[in-house]
């Protein structure tokens, strides 16, 4: 009877195979967990010693940097600014004198001033016009009100505060008798005209993408989103190097919260210079453990208004095409422009097409794997003898073969990306045509092989956001190395870890994988499936909007 029962016992593959399938999640739940600790500890300490450093640096900043007020002695001025100029080449002087005996100089930085709009509207004014004729004393009101036909216009009393304006591309005035420096927003940098974004192609939908001047990008918000309510607040950015960065969203839609916590997250940035807007999202996002981005960038206008109509934050930075767009879901990294562009029947179709391409860019080498390394009677028999006879020749497990595909496809890919333009794609398609034929012919990697890589290469390029696909190559090595250990249970506990960590990530207080989990049936009209305008007619629940109608009352 003993006998009986034991010989219903699993082997001992299957029990280890059980352990390690309840193990693993624990150990990495732990592991993950003290991590984070630790990083929080570092930050914390470091935020300690920042705000120590901080208040050390800002006395010093104090003593070094006391304001020193104009003596409204001429030469005396400007001996002070050609003394804190001198360190700087690029900043040049032009003395003249108007009136026959009034001195004045310009200050500027070569480059960053728009030279006809100076020579125009200010030299030739003043050395000109007031050669002979009124004798009243030029005063800053004078000056302001009368002579100057700029738009752009401040002043300052203080010395300190000329030559960092002067860097940032204003032109400075400084007139004999006067104790205010006359400051002109003259800038006038050159800049790209606008183009259709590069990196979000659609055949259908507008062709104008961000460019990297500021400016431009929220005359661009404004043409596409032409509300009242559009609210746009600057920031300076950068501890030496200091950026312009603006916070856009919709003042009577965006829940109040939201933007404060976007505006807490953007002053707390402590950093001497962020060259693009992806040291803005790395600064401010809730795990940067997770593999997934919890911020969404992009070039294109319309994506940035329809996130603002739903309630989110869009956040602009100046140097940049990119704009990024909080909070983000997972959905919305699937999602393209292009399906609100098309009729709702194949937009949804096309978005499930998108999920479902998802799933295959990160399992289908891993079900390869697992089917041949440990799960063969799940496969058909005739495809399992087509299997066997296109690997007798290959003489690596498929793990290794699957691993030199992988990596000489995304090596393709990066050389492809970096190659100039007209040779790039040529050479990735070239490539993998002639490596794929020639290690087949070598019996390093069997035919079938040769097929699920390229699924698996083509469905990651059906992702519409190109750091979303990173992850997900990302995520297909790791799936491959469960697979090669555990076989189908090691995939399919890789996916519930996945799952489980999509499941507790949240991206500014929203979670990641909503309307998923909690479940928001109202929120499911515009998720796989995108239902008809005329049912849209709420805005996204998760989003606590203050007007949730998408509707005119």
């Amino acid at each position: 009877m003993w006998k009986f029962i034991v010989s219903h016992f699993p082997g001992w593959d299957v029990i280890f195979q059980a352990i390690i399938l309840l193990v693993l999640p624990v150990v990495f739940y732990f592991l993950s967990n003290w991590v984070k600790s630790r990083l929080s500890s570092r930050s914390s300490a470091k935020s300690r010693g920042a705000s120590t450093s901080g208040a050390m640096s800002n006395s010093d900043d104090e003593e070094f940097a006391d304001e020193q007020p104009m003596t409204g002695n001429y030469d005396h001025d400007l001996s002070v600014l050609k003394q804190q100029s001198a360190n700087h080449c690029d900043i040049h002087i032009r003395e003249f004198t108007f009136r026959e005996k009034n001195k004045a100089a310009l200050l500027y930085v070569d480059g960053l001033y728009d030279k006809d709009l100076v020579d125009k509207q200010v030299l030739e004014i003043l050395m000109n016009d007031l050669v002979d004729g009124n004798h009243v004393p030029i005063t800053k009101d004078i000056l302001l009100n009368q002579i100057l036909s700029i738009s752009q216009v401040s002043n300052t009393q203080q010395l300190n505060q000329i030559i960092p304006s002067i860097l940032t591309g204003s032109v400075a005035l400084l007139v004999e008798g006067m104790k205010d420096v006359v400051f002109m927003n003259g800038s006038a940098g050159k800049s790209r005209a606008i183009e259709e974004p590069v990196s979000e192609g659609l055949l259908r939908g507008p062709r104008t993408g961000f460019t990297e001047t500021l400016s431009e990008n929220t005359a661009l918000l404004r043409r596409h989103g032409r509300d009242e309510s559009l609210q746009m607040t600057k920031f300076k950015v950068g501890a030496r190097a200091q950026k312009d960065l603006i916070i856009a969203y919709m003042r009577d839609i965006a829940n109040p919260e939201l933007v404060n916590e976007v505006i807490r997250r953007i002053e707390a940035i402590d950093m001497d210079y962020l060259a693009e807007s992806g040291y803005v999202e790395q600064l401010i996002e809730d795990n940067s453990m997770s593999p997934f981005q919890q911020v969404q960038s992009t070039e294109r206008p319309d994506r940035v208004i329809g996130a603002l109509m739903e309630g989110r934050v869009a956040i602009l930075l100046d140097g940049t095409p990119f704009v990024l767009i909080v909070p983000v879901t997972f959905s919305m990294l699937l999602q393209s422009p292009e399906d609100y562009y098309e009729r709702w029947i194949p937009a949804s179709l096309l978005r499930i097409l998108r999920f479902f391409t998802a799933f295959l860019a990160v399992f289908t080498p891993a079900i390869y794997i697992s089917f041949i390394s440990f799960n063969q009677g799940l496969i058909p028999t005739e495809l399992v003898v087509t299997i066997i006879e296109s690997r007798l020749s290959v003489p690596f497990p498929s793990i290794i073969e699957a691993l030199l595909m992988e990596i000489s496809i995304e090596i393709l890919r990066e050389a492809g990306i970096r190659l100039p333009k007209p040779i790039g794609p040529a050479m990735g398609i070239v490539g993998g045509l002639i490596i794929g034929d020639a290690a087949v012919n070598a019996g390093i990697i069997s035919p079938f092989l040769v097929i699920v890589v390229a699924v698996t290469a083509i469905s990651s390029f059906a992702i519409p956001s190109y750091s979303a696909g990173i992850t997900l190559r990302m995520l297909r090595f790791l799936a491959m190395f469960f697979a090669a250990i555990l076989g189908l249970f090691g995939t399919v506990m890789f996916f519930i870890l996945v799952c489980s960590h999509l499941a507790k990530l949240k991206s500014f207080g929203v979670a990641f994988i909503s309307p998923l989990s909690p479940y928001r049936w109202n929120d499911w009209k515009d998720f796989i499936v995108r239902v008809p305008f005329k049912l849209m007619n709420r805005r996204p629940i998760l989003m606590k909007t203050k007007d949730s109608s998408r509707r005119n009352k």
